[in-house]
């Protein structure tokens, strides 16, 4: 089973796996930690990761990137409209008010989903983590930001199924970076808890969170971020501060050409983290644009001042996560500072300022959230033993139930109106159960949404669910209870919803004197799933039948009478629930069709399979174009003996021949072509490096057959006493097969001697290999024959037992034994020796 945590940054992604000694970041293709999100698709293949991002600088528009902040939202999204703006491939509307990335690939114009470039992403980073566990990669742990939508986290989990993934969890990001903070603290209080504060400052947003840690276990207190302060921010404000200064000294307007934006970008970059260094750091871009070579120089103090307004955001997360979490700055123990943002001094300026402490850099500020994905899934698997360590996560909204139903004080027959109940409140624990129970007479529908939007600008609605159809055989009105999960990728779902119906049955009245067990706890057991499914109804409805417990708080008549003559009856009358089970229908707004969701798995592995077609066709080339360079150079320098003039000047001009074919008419052929290319070259090399083969195996072949037949014979003509118990007609045996294999030797040798290098051998080391084992197999069995045990002398057996059957004496139980299998019964003669108290035997 993989254990294997990846966190997909906005800009790039790292790969962390579970191993015996502990926590490992792999590496790419490249040898490098960090692997760019990106995708970029050509006229036949997609660059995915390293590659794409070597691609991107020449082929931008079809190079699609930062898709993190694409999944999960609608286009119309005021932030998703910022974002594209920055942006160098296109992105429409599609039919359902979500994004579609354009892209030319495979000669035509594409249409993509964001979900299904995020599963291309994933799917390179599988390729990654298998690659270096030498094993198939299925199950993991994701890391995601904490203001996720519920929408957006469908959509990972719906591009990890995509890539042939099955996230065990969708954690956090500050959580994993708490996580991988906390299980290897050893000096944590048992009983006051400790508070740290984690500062996060990603390439595109910042978050905030406060956790709690005692001894083996870790609380999360309080999330707060801003989805739109990270370091591409800062990028961007040096951007925008070139690109004007560009336009009045260069007369060059780098918005017009998406190739020049994403070249000064890149350099604004490496502009910033110069600065975070030093005092002042040049910018120098040859053939920005235009064929104009540009220049630029900027201080510190001057980028932090066009800075200002992202850095005035950064305190409004810090105070709001103290101020959700109930603490002040006193009560935070330390800060942790991660992310690839955090780096600007200006920053860590201002959070040494609010908090009154520095901030520390304990942790990996780049590979932290991989490693605790990792822990987080090694604590999940079977597969690997962790130290016992609890985490405690939040939700960081509320999430409410809605309905159609009457007013709690409305009587019969009034009209439904809209009600709702926070079923997850803001803070509440992941994984969570709750239940309602409504009172309903036909098939409804519930909705889940968000009990507060002003925060995020997204739709209320999540998703509705109906429920139905159902009838009740004993009321109008049928008591429904809805099961609804908050699982462990902070996903809501209605899990179930079940009709309960009460059946009475006559029972003799002695054996209703005690009180029905079973029949008091159903309901009791129903409503608290292990302590979590919690009844959203009131426990104690009033006395006049109204209330939560009705259908949505109007009066239920039909039940009454019914509890009342089973009252009467309880001696002779047992009450039991009967359960039914009632269909659901989801509808997630936003979210992937079963159907669309098999579709994008085919696609994927068609896009999959395209990609390894064209790399084996591109290494057959590569194994050509090599082929021709090797053999040529060795043809005047190692291969120089081993071949033929005329034959030098043949295989030389086929190899210029298929050269000139390589960069011409054989640039874009089949990986066949390119196969049987290669075989049509070895034809006419094989022979040679054949030759050439023979001759530097041939001399260590000869010695070690030399060295084998010189070692058997002497050691069959020795005087060594230890070759004594071997028969002289056995040892002749071995001289004369030695003296056979030495002839055999001595012939071929005479006759190879006698032949050019150049021509075919006659003495092969194969052959010279098989002559060696032969005479090992032969002689070895004799020579190595052990010698006789030497006889042991017989003593007489004691008077006192059978002459078939000698006696075994234990000297530490001083027992006597026939035949092993136990001990013998005393003979009625006097005691034998070892019989004595020192249990000495002196027959040994």
């Amino acid at each position: 089973m993989s254990v294997v945590g990846f966190d997909v940054g906005n800009e790039s992604c790292i790969v962390a796996v579970a191993r015996q000694r502990g926590i490992d970041v792999v590496l790419n293709d490249e040898s490098k930690r960090e692997t760019p999100a990106i995708v970029c698709f050509g006229e036949k293949q997609r660059f995915i990761g390293t590659a794409g991002a070597a691609s991107s600088m020449m082929n931008p528009k079809n190079s699609v990137s930062q898709i993190k902040r694409l999944v999960g939202r609608k286009f119309s999204d005021p932030e998703l409209q910022r974002d594209l703006q920055s942006l160098p491939y296109l992105v429409t509307e599609g039919p359902d008010g979500f994004p579609l990335i354009h892209a030319r690939y495979l000669g035509e114009q594409r249409v993509f989903t964001p979900t299904q470039v995020l599963a291309m992403v994933l799917s390179n980073l599988k390729t990654i983590a298998e690659s270096n566990l030498n094993a198939a990669v299925v199950d993991c742990c994701i890391g995601i930001p904490v203001y996720f939508t519920d929408l957006q986290r469908r959509a990972v989990v719906d591009a990890a199924t995509i890539a042939g993934l099955h996230p065990l969890r969708l954690f956090h990001e500050t959580t994993a970076t708490a996580l991988a903070y906390g299980i290897y603290k050893t000096d944590l209080p048992e009983n006051d808890q400790l508070n740290v504060a984690f500062v996060d400052v990603g390439h595109a947003s910042m978050q905030v969170c406060i956790a709690g840690f005692k001894k083996g276990q870790l609380k999360i207190l309080s999330h707060a971020y801003d989805r739109s302060l990270g370091g591409r921010d800062f990028d961007e404000a040096l951007f925008n501060h070139f690109a004007v200064k560009f336009k009045d000294e260069y007369k060059i307007d780098v918005y017009q050409n998406a190739r020049a934006c994403l070249r000064l970008r890149a350099a604004c970059e490496k502009l910033k983290k110069m600065l975070s260094a030093n005092p002042e750091a040049p910018l120098n871009i040859e053939c920005l644009m235009d064929e104009k070579d540009v220049r630029g120089f900027i201080k510190r103090d001057e980028f932090e001042q066009i800075s200002i307004p992202i850095l005035e955001r950064v305190k409004a997360p810090l105070e709001k996560s103290l101020l959700d979490a109930g603490l002040t700055v006193e009560n935070i123990h330390s800060v942790e500072v991660v992310g690839s943002g955090s780096r600007v001094p200006a920053i860590i300026r201002i959070l040494t300022e609010f908090f009154g402490k520095e901030p520390r850099r304990t942790m990996n500020a780049s590979e932290c959230v991989a490693r605790g994905c990792a822990l987080q899934c090694a604590i999940l698997s079977p597969t690997f033993k962790v130290r016992e360590f609890q985490v405690h996560e939040n939700f960081p909204f509320p999430i409410a139930l809605s309905w159609k139903g009457a007013a709690p004080d409305a009587q019969n027959g009034a009209p439904d109106h809209q009600q709702s109940t926070i079923i997850f409140p803001k803070g509440n624990q992941i994984p969570s159960i709750k239940a309602l129970t409504l009172y309903k007479s036909s098939t409804f529908s519930v909705d889940v949404m968000y009990a507060d939007v002003s925060d995020h600008q997204i739709p209320a609605k999540i998703s509705t669910y109906t429920i139905g159809p159902f009838h009740s055989t004993k009321a109008e009105r049928a008591k429904l209870k809805v099961k609804l999960r908050l699982n462990l990728h902070g996903i809501v779902k209605l899990e179930s919803a079940t009709m309960l119906e009460e059946e009475e049955i006559e029972v003799p009245v002695s054996a209703s004197n005690e009180p029905p067990k079973e029949d008091t706890k159903m309901d009791a057991d129903d409503s608290s799933a292990a302590g979590n499914d919690v009844n959203m109804q009131d426990s104690k409805p009033p006395a006049d039948g109204s209330g939560p417990g009705a259908e949505n708080g109007a009066t239920d008549s039909a039940d009454k009478p019914v509890q009342m003559e089973t009252d009467a009856k309880a001696d002779a009358v047992k009450k039991k629930v009967k359960k039914t089970e009632v269909s659901i229908t989801e509808l997630v707004y936003g979210g992937m069709e079963t159907i669309d969701l098999q579709k994008a798995v085919e696609k994927e592995f068609e896009m999959a399979l395209q990609d390894r077609v064209m790399e084996e066709t591109k290494d057959k080339k590569n194994a050509v174009e090599a082929y021709v360079y090797d053999m040529r150079n060795k043809l005047h320098d190692k291969y120089q003996d081993f071949v033929l003039e005329a034959e030098k000047e043949a295989l030389s001009a086929k190899l210029q021949e298929v050269e000139d074919w390589l960069y011409e008419d054989g640039e874009d052929e089949t990986k066949g072509v390119y196969i049987a290319k290669l075989d049509e070259l070895k034809k006419q090399g094989d022979p040679i490096e054949e030759r050439y083969k023979e001759y530097s195996e041939r001399g260590p072949a000869i010695d070690q057959l030399a060295y084998c037949l010189n070692s058997y014979r002497e050691a069959a003509l020795s005087k060594d006493p230890k070759f004594d118990h071997i028969e002289i007609a056995e040892k002749q045996k071995v001289i004369n097969e030695c003296s056979e294999a030495e002839a055999w030797l001595r012939e071929k040798k005479q006759l190879q001697d006698a032949l050019p290098k150049y021509a075919s051998p006659i003495l092969l080391s194969a052959d010279l290999k098989r002559k060696t084992e032969a005479l090992d197999r032969f002689c070895r069995p004799i020579m190595t024959k052990p010698k006789p045990p030497p006889a042991k002398p017989q003593t007489p057996p004691p008077a006192e037992t059978q002459p078939n059957e000698p006696p075994v004496v234990d000297d530490q139980m001083g027992e006597q034994t026939t035949d092993g299998s136990g001990p013998a019964p005393a003979p009625p003669t006097e005691p034998m020796e070892t019989d004595k108290p020192d249990g000495a035997n002196p027959s040994a």
